[in-house]
């Protein structure tokens, strides 16, 4: 179910009978209609192994399941919101990023450090990010959150892409990610720790990267 945009701070998704949609707990601005709102317990499209697997990893972000016959208007805290539309493919995303998300959608995790060995471990405890992220496979729309808008960049095999850890945001695709050094001029003017790596994107696919390094 595709979702509409009404500003780049609010959207809107139709809820058909029989099918369902997920969104993080108070997400929800309005609705119309007769639609539910049910504190999601088996860990999305993905079961239980899946839930496990989110608290496990840090990554349990309280989730609701969005049901019935009608509109619903999703938002939060005032962030931009970035719709990205999965085609068979699998988003990588920060999970308290996440705002909503087709039903259809299939959820689990990944183990950030398996991409990039011990660098990939240094990622999280130099953003505060978790070494865990979720993903989202399959065909369907999600929503996700983000400072100050969002762009897509393609990551090609002939050009990586290198991305700000705390400008991240999600990437698709085909990608392999690896956490690097990168001493310069913004740390000799010494604008903090973060600074000194930068996020190696490389494959095919794209990533979204935030214009911001303020944190949800």
């Amino acid at each position: 179910m595709p979702f509409t945009e009404i500003n780049s701070r609010m959207v809107q998704a139709h809820i058909a009978p029989g099918q369902k949609m997920f969104s993080q707990r108070g997400a929800m601005l309005a609705y119309q209609g007769d639609v539910s709102f049910t504190p999601n317990i088996q860990g999305g499209q993905g079961g239980v192994m899946s839930m496990i697997g989110r608290r496990v990893a840090n990554e349990s972000t309280p989730l609701m399941t969005v049901e019935g016959s009608g509109t619903v208007m999703f938002g939060h805290g005032g962030h931009h919101i970035q719709v990205i539309n999965l085609t068979g493919d699998t988003l990588c995303v920060e999970a308290d990023r996440l705002l909503a998300f087709d039903g259809t959608l299939t959820q689990g995790t990944m183990f950030m450090g398996s991409q990039g060995g011990v660098m990939g471990m240094v990622r999280g405890q130099v953003t505060g990010q978790g070494l865990f992220t979720t993903t989202l496979k399959g065909h369907g729309a999600v929503a996700v959150m983000a400072h100050g808008g969002v762009i897509e960049i393609p990551i090609t095999p002939q050009q990586p892409i290198h991305v700000d850890p705390q400008a991240y945001v999600a990437h698709h695709g085909d990608v392999r990610n690896k956490l690097s050094t990168a001493l310069g001029w913004r740390d000799m003017v010494g604008r903090g720790s973060g600074e000194a790596f930068q996020l190696e994107l490389s494959g095919n696919g794209a990533v979204y990267v935030q214009a911001s390094e303020e944190k949800l």
